[in-house]
C-alpha cells in the first residue's frame, strides 16, 4: 500500500510538472547528442531493424527478455533483461542506456567486472544506438515513457502528449520512485 501510495504521488508531482518541462525538454533533447527520440518515426523505423538485427536474438523479437531474466540466483546478470514496460530498462537514463549498449556495461560499473552484454561500439554506430533506443521507447505506454524521461537531463524525450493524455506510472514503480 505504501508504494502504490509512493507511486500516486510521484504520479501527481510529475503531472504538476510536465506543462512547464515539455518546451524545456525538446530544446534540451535537440541540444543533447545522446537521445533516443521516440517520438522521430524515422528513426523508430531504423530501431526497428536495428534491434531485430543486433538485439532481438537475446531480449526478444517483442522486447520480453529471456527466460527467468528477473531471477536472482547465480546466475543473475547473465541473462538478457526484458525491453518492454514489465522490464527495467525504463529505469535508466538515455545517456546510460547508450553506455551500456555501446560498452556492455554501465558508466557505474567497474571496467573490470565480467557482464554477459556483449559491447557494440565497434558493430553500431551511434545514430543506431540511439534508434534502437528509441524503437525500445516508443514501445513502452506512456507512463513508462514520462517516467524514464526525468531521468535524462532537461526531461529530454517527454512525450507529447504527457500533459494532455490520460497515463498512469509504471506498475513496477515501486523500485523506481525509492532511488
Amino acid at each position: 500500500m505504501k508504494a502504490w501510495v509512493s507511486c500516486a504521488a510521484a504520479a501527481g508531482l510529475l503531472i504538476a510538472l510536465l506543462a512547464m518541462a515539455y518546451p524545456a525538454a525538446r530544446q534540451a533533447a535537440s541540444a543533447h547528442n545522446h537521445f533516443a527520440d521516440a517520438e522521430d518515426a524515422a528513426l523508430v523505423a531504423l530501431g526497428r531493424r536495428v534491434y531485430m538485427d543486433a538485439c532481438a536474438s537475446c531480449h526478444g523479437r517483442a522486447l520480453q527478455g529471456q527466460p527467468l531474466w528477473q531471477l536472482k540466483d547465480q546466475f543473475a546478470g547473465r541473462r538478457a533483461p526484458a525491453h518492454d514496460a514489465t522490464g527495467h530498462t525504463w529505469q535508466h537514463s538515455d545517456e546510460d542506456l547508450i553506455h551500456k549498449t555501446k560498452f556492455g556495461r554501465f558508466l557505474a560499473q567497474p571496467a573490470g567486472v565480467a557482464t554477459a552484454m556483449p559491447a557494440f561500439a565497434a558493430i553500431l554506430t551511434d545514430r543506431e544506438i540511439l534508434a534502437a533506443l528509441a524503437f525500445i521507447k516508443a514501445r513502452w505506454p506512456l507512463g513508462t515513457r514520462v517516467a524514464q524521461a526525468t531521468l535524462n537531463p532537461g526531461f529530454a524525450g517527454m512525450p507529447a502528449s504527457a500533459s494532455t493524455a490520460e497515463w498512469r506510472m509504471p506498475a513496477n514503480c515501486g523500485s523506481w520512485h525509492q532511488r
